[in-house]
């Protein structure tokens, strides 16, 4: 076994390791959501927190870790007596991104269950981490399903498994931890609230921090025992004073001073249900017993605010996480009183532990995690408008004739859109947009199973079994089943797509007004793509070429940041922006040949810039069309002059042009009949 990074050797990152170790307080704090950068010690921390963690007593013998002093009634391998057990380190489990759901919770042995009655049940991670850590690296990358399941039974305390009508639970208690790195993509709102705490963490930009950081990794990479030797005396200090809190936990109080903050604090900022208000109660409590008082203080409940509040108070998935420090600031002032203060003097209680101390940049000491407070991030996640020239509308009702480039203007206000769909039946990675074979969804038939058995179909299974009865000897009520008999159920439920924004961006679209709108639709789009689970890319083109500006993601932030930030002018070379997007989807078809691509151009059709601009254009759409490609334009022209060239570009596409108002969910109906019926005629 590999020996891990000590956690007292982590340089920086006081509030990664203050969020950690609050947990290992206090567990029921709910977990703790790691977001940050590649390359910022997240899996690093996560993995040396197991070292800490106090030892575990369990049953021998028992795979689900049940509690020698009071063992699961319900587990699986019980009933146990109460009594002596042994004792083990705390584990840390690793949920893989691309997990099975029978990996996850566990399996049951169908073919037994059906023939024999017997309940064969192999547990799953969420098994092997009962009381003790479950991480799950790049959470956000994980399949919808798991992820309920996985906070199901961090909420519940247990998990269930159910396959046709047999059912098995086990307890599953655990540190929930994810780590995340928000360019790859966002968690959904309401699993977000799910997770207890949240950190942000970057690299630092202090020189000699940075010289630190490198330093110990090399000692550590070149002798990684003799490096954890050296940590040893911290890492016990730490690791006992871990227990010192866990055992002072029960006896700090929370006033109703600190609860009337708790409350006025999430009121003010308008986090949704209760949750938030439980969160931020044990979390204060927890920091009180780590800094060793049995009060909880002003300033405990301004850092539990600063650690349960930020993933909860956004509002759409484009608001930047974070808290306005001063608005915080003044709602703890306007619901503090002197007469619930049980610390007036401000010494932190009769040990005079005050707030956690800082540790220094090294990390070093037992007192070394302690919670420093996150920078203040501006504002509400409000994007502030930027200077919009004043400007005419190049090539109305003519080819545009190039100009200089323009100043990005701020998008429109977004809107519900029509949903827009792939025609066909695919089988890629699940979400909410096309229709697709999935492992999850409403049953559409059955089939024999390829490799392990996941979904049985009852039915088919039994219509399958039934007509060998008499030859396999078959005296009592029970059905024989074997195992060539069993058929595996398929599914219809809905796919994630690649959406790919090919976006005209010359000086045809460069009106502020016309700018403005059109980057409001494709924001619109880029929201629907959030919800319905896509991953996204976005094309532009203007003056002499085009341009990749963000290769496929799932991070739809980072395409509303690119598209806020767009310049506008000169030429309209169409034909370039349709080859650059063929080249994006060819590459893409390669990595990843499930997911199934959906082409959105959005431009008023216009084409100018090198020999024969027209008929290049239409050259490249049929490429396009030739490739099977589902596509819509989006129509951007104006005035009372229509030229119709979206129109004819959809035509040479195979796909169907709306206009701006024609994307609105609440203008006509019938858009998804005519973008499927306009890809099945293609």
């Amino acid at each position: 076994m590999s020996t891990p990074y000590p956690f007292t050797a982590i340089v920086g990152q006081d509030d990664l390791r203050l969020g950690l170790l609050l947990n290992a307080i206090s567990p029921a704090v709910g977990g703790v959501l790691v977001r940050g950068e590649k390359g910022t010690a997240k899996s690093t921390a996560v993995r040396a927190l197991a070292a800490l963690m106090p030892r575990v007593g369990v049953v021998a013998g028992c795979r689900f870790s049940c509690d020698p002093a009071s063992p699961d009634p319900a587990c699986p391998d019980g009933p146990h007596e109460a009594g002596t057990g042994v004792s083990r380190d705390a584990r840390t489990v690793e949920l893989p991104v691309g997990a099975s759901e029978d990996r996850l919770v566990g399996a049951l042995d169908i073919e037994r269950a059906l023939a024999e009655g017997v309940k064969a049940f192999e547990p799953g991670l969420l098994a092997d981490a009962h009381r003790g850590i479950l991480y799950v690296d790049e959470v956000n990358l994980l399949h919808d399903h798991l992820v309920d399941l996985l906070l199901d039974a961090a909420a519940m305390g247990a998990s269930y498994v159910e396959r046709e009508g047999v059912s098995v639970r086990h307890a599953a208690r655990f540190l929930l931890v994810g780590t995340m790195n928000p360019e790859e993509g966002e968690l959904r709102p309401q699993l977000l609230d799910r997770f207890g705490l949240t950190v942000e963490v970057a690299a630092s930009r202090e020189t000699d921090e940075r010289v630190e950081v490198v330093r110990r990794r090399l000692a550590y990479d070149d002798a990684p025992e003799a490096f954890a030797a050296r940590w040893a005396d911290e890492e016990r200090a730490l690791r006992d004073r871990i227990v010192a809190a866990r055992a002072l936990l029960p006896r700090v109080r929370l006033g109703d001073g600190a609860l009337r903050q708790i409350a006025a604090t999430c009121a003010a900022f308008e986090v949704d249900g209760m949750r938030a208000d439980i969160v931020m109660a044990r979390t204060a409590t927890a920091l009180a017993a780590w800094a060793g008082r049995g009060d909880v203080l002003a300033e405990d409940v301004r850092q539990a605010a600063l650690l349960a509040l930020p993933h909860r108070r956004r509002r759409n998935p484009f608001d930047a996480p974070g808290l306005d420090e001063d608005k915080l600031d003044d709602t703890l002032e306007r619901n503090s009183g002197e007469d619930d203060d049980p610390d007036p003097d401000g010494d932190g209680g009769p040990d005079g532990g005050g707030r956690p101390p800082r540790g220094d940049a090294g990390g070093e000491g037992p007192d070394t995690p302690p919670g420093a407070e996150p920078e203040a991030q501006e504002g509400e996640g409000d994007t502030p408008a930027r200077p919009e020239p004043e400007q005419g509308e190049a090539g109305q009702g003519r080819p545009s004739g190039g100009g200089g480039e323009q100043r990005a203007v701020r998008s429109a206000e977004p809107f519900r859109t029509k949903t827009l769909s792939v025609p066909g039946l695919g089988e890629g990675a699940a979400g909410r947009r096309s229709r697709a074979r999935t492992e999850h969804g409403r049953t559409t038939g059955a089939r024999r199973p390829r490799g392990a058995l996941t979904k049985l179909h009852l039915a088919a299974t039994v219509v399958a079994a039934a007509p060998h009865q008499r030859a396999r000897g078959r005296s009592g009520r029970g059905l024989v089943v074997r195992r060539d008999d069993l058929r595996q159920a398929t599914r219809e439920g809905r796919e994630g797509n690649l959406v790919l924004f090919v976006v005209d961006a010359s000086g045809s679209m460069a009106a502020r007004q016309r700018m403005s709108a059109v980057k409001g639709a494709v924001l619109s789009l880029l929201l629907d793509a959030y919800q319905r689970r896509d991953k996204v890319g976005l094309v532009t083109f203007r003056g002499r070429d085009a341009e990749v500006v963000l290769p496929p993601t799932s991070s739809v932030d980072t395409a509303a940041a690119r598209l806020e930030t767009l310049p506008t002018g000169g030429r309209t070379p169409l034909a370039a922006g349709l080859l650059k997007a063929h080249d994006v989807l060819r590459v893409e078809r390669l990595r990843d040949p499930s997911r199934r691509p959906l082409l959105v151009v959005v431009t008023d059709g216009r084409a100018t810039g090198g020999p024969e601009p027209v008929a290049l254009a239409a050259r490249a759409g049929r490429l396009h069309q030739a490739e099977g490609t589902a596509s819509v334009v989006v129509d951007c022209e104006s005035g009372p002059v229509r030229l119709g060239l979206a129109g004819s570009l959809a035509r040479e596409l195979g796909g169907t042009a709306v206009t701006l108002d024609e994307l609105r969910a609440d203008s006509i109906a019938g858009l998804v009949k005519d973008v499927q019926s306009a890809g099945r005629a293609a």
